[in-house]
């Protein structure tokens, strides 16, 4: 495996997530436009600092929310010794209450958080998988969906296990619980084993190897590793992302298999943790999924020194990320 120079366990952690909440927070406010209309707003470069969404500055999205009630219930599942899956289909009810669902315990304390209280252009996927009660497996599939709902949250699981494997399938059972197509929930797996990787000191190339391998031991993952492979390669030959290239070659990143794929693109192509995140967001898809994704791989890797400090000033709920983050950190030894 090649090694790179680590940053500590802890910082790691932090990067990750607020740098992938920054990507989200950078895609919010172009999620919907296309490149012309960014680029009639912003310049011919695009977007190249937060804009205000959802009232303000640096807000984030259903990806972030997502993403911390995905911890919450990994802390609460180690802390008890309980059920990881079933502990996490529990906070996504939680969050569902957020977003205007049943009542329901109020077990961990971001329920308690009033901002995230606030609908931010949520999934249709998730809220209905969760809406229906139903709990969705890989086994058996709660539906058909390959949306990116899945991936986006998967960071987190990175945290549980040293062992790939268990890694995967966690991730994998975590995102099969709101969507049942492979592209879907392979995605979710990939993501989780490459952030595992990156903490554990590989350097990106090398952890693609890792996950790569350990995708293609899984049913489905054809369409996912043709897309992954075409990123990789891309990457190889040192091809600069434009937007038009991003679409054209990997697509709009609505669904798993294209959100993970902007990303590791985007993510290999970086000059600097920066530079990553606006390449992730500029392009006529998912600005703001393919951007937390961009940064949890930059974030992991780099820790969060890379990450401007005007964006993590302006940054909604970074002070509970950080929170939570250290949290989870101290109950996982990182």
């Amino acid at each position: 495996m090649t090694t790179r120079p680590s940053t500590s366990a802890r910082d790691a952690l932090r990067g990750c997530l607020l740098a992938g909440a920054v990507g989200d927070a950078l895609g919010g406010a172009i999620e919907f436009d296309r490149v012309d209309r960014i680029r009639g707003r912003f310049g011919p470069s695009g977007l190249t600092d937060y804009a205000p969404a959802y009232g303000r500055v640096g807000a984030i999205t259903d990806d972030t929310q997502m993403t911390l009630f995905t911890l919450e219930g990994l802390v609460l599942a180690r802390r008890r010794g309980s059920d990881p899956v079933h502990e996490v289909r529990v906070a996504y009810g939680r969050w569902l209450r957020t977003q205007g669902g049943p009542a329901v315990a109020s077990d961990g304390w971001l329920l308690d958080v009033p901002e995230l209280h606030q609908a931010r252009a949520p999934g249709t996927t998730c809220l209905t998988a969760l809406r229906s009660g139903v709990l969705g497996t890989v086994d058996s599939p709660i539906n058909d969906s390959k949306g990116c709902g899945a991936v986006m949250r998967a960071a987190p699981v990175a945290l549980w296990s040293d062992d790939v494997r268990e890694v995967f399938a966690l991730a994998a059972a975590t995102g099969a619980l709101t969507h049942g197509h492979p592209s879907g929930y392979l995605s979710a797996g990939v993501l989780a084993v490459l952030v595992n990787r990156l903490w554990a000191g590989a350097d990106l190339p090398a952890a693609i190897g890792v996950a790569r391998d350990e995708l293609a031991r899984w049913d489905g993952h054809e369409e996912q590793l043709a897309l992954l492979d075409l990123a990789v390669e891309l990457g190889a030959r040192g091809v600069r992302p434009t937007p038009e290239l991003i679409e054209t070659a990997l697509g709009g990143g609505w669904v798993g298999e294209e959100a993970l794929a902007i990303a590791v693109l985007t993510a290999l192509a970086a000059e600097h943790l920066a530079d990553g995140l606006l390449l992730a967001v500029n392009h006529s898809g998912d600005s703001d999924s393919t951007g937390a994704l961009c940064g949890n791989l930059l974030g992991a890797r780099d820790g969060l020194g890379p990450v401007p400090e005007h964006w993590l000033e302006s940054l909604e709920l970074a002070d509970v990320i950080e929170r939570l983050a250290d949290e989870a950190g101290d109950l996982f030894g990182r």
